[in-house]
C-alpha cells in the first residue's frame, strides 16, 4: 500500500515537472524573407511554448518589424504580415528607382531581434532596425519590448516600477555621468526617462535613440543601472 502511495507521489511530481517545462517560453531565431526580396534582411526571435503566451509575444514583435519597414506615415500601416511589409518595401524601391533612375542609392533594411533578458517574471527583447531609403545617412533605431513572462502581456514602462519618481532620480545621476563622459555640452537640466527601458544581465538599461536627446553625430546614448541600485523601485525581481 505504501509503495503504491509513494509511486503515485513520484508520478505526480514528474507530471508537475513536465507541465512546468511545457509552460516555459523558449525562443528560436527565424529569418523571414520573400521570393522577390533583395533589399531586406529580417532575423528575429520566435517565441514557442504556451500558445497563448507565445502568440502575444510574437504578435508584438511582428508589429514592431512591420512598423520599422513601413515607408511613410505610421498611421497608414496596413500590412498584415512581415512578408507583405518586405514585399511593400521592395515595391516602393522599384517605384523610386523608376522615378529617379539617375540615383545611385540602393535602398536597404536590416532588422535583428534578440532576447536580452529572460526570467520567470519578465522578458526583454531588443529590436534593432537599420533602414536607408536614399537619404544622407541611414536610420538606426533600437526598441525594447518588455513582457510579463507568465502571461505574455506587453508591459508599459510605468509597469516596470513600483516607484517611478524614485527611479527617475537615480537614473538622472547615471545620465549626467554618461553625458559628462561623452563630453556633451547640450543643456540637460530637464531630464526625462527614455522611451526605451529594459532589463538586461547588467541591470536596467536606458537607451536614447539618435536625435532623442542629442544631435545625430552623438549617436545612441545607452547605459545600465545595476539592479542593486534601483531594487527598491522595481516591480519585477531581478534574481
Amino acid at each position: 500500500m505504501y509503495q503504491y502511495k509513494y509511486l503515485i507521489i513520484i508520478c505526480c511530481f514528474f507530471v508537475f515537472l513536465n507541465c512546468t517545462k511545457e509552460q516555459k517560453t523558449i525562443y528560436s531565431e527565424v529569418n523571414i524573407t520573400t521570393n522577390d526580396n533583395n533589399l531586406v534582411e529580417v532575423n528575429i526571435p520566435k517565441a514557442e511554448g504556451n500558445k497563448s503566451i507565445s502568440n502575444q509575444i510574437n504578435s508584438e514583435i511582428q508589429k514592431k518589424v512591420i512598423s520599422a519597414l513601413h515607408i511613410g506615415n505610421l498611421n497608414d500601416i496596413h500590412s498584415p504580415s512581415i512578408e507583405e511589409s518586405i514585399a511593400s518595401f521592395n515595391y516602393e524601391y522599384k517605384v523610386f528607382n523608376k522615378d529617379f533612375p539617375e540615383s545611385p542609392q540602393l535602398w536597404e533594411a536590416q532588422i535583428d531581434g534578440e532576447v536580452i533578458y529572460q526570467s520567470d517574471e519578465l522578458t526583454t527583447i531588443a529590436i534593432t532596425s537599420y533602414k536607408n531609403t536614399g537619404g544622407a545617412h541611414g536610420n538606426l533605431n533600437i526598441s525594447f519590448l518588455n513582457f510579463d513572462s507568465k502571461t505574455g502581456q506587453k508591459l508599459d514602462n510605468s509597469q516596470l516600477f513600483t516607484d517611478i519618481k524614485s527611479f527617475k532620480a537615480i537614473a538622472k545621476t547615471y545620465f549626467e555621468e554618461e553625458i559628462k563622459e561623452k563630453n556633451l555640452l547640450t543643456d540637460y537640466k530637464t531630464f526625462e526617462l527614455p522611451e526605451n527601458i529594459g532589463y538586461s544581465e547588467n541591470g536596467i538599461v536606458l537607451l536614447y535613440n539618435t536625435y532623442e536627446v542629442a544631435p545625430h553625430a552623438t549617436g545612441i546614448i545607452e547605459f545600465a543601472i545595476p539592479f542593486r541600485k534601483a531594487a527598491s523601485s522595481l516591480a519585477f525581481n531581478s534574481l
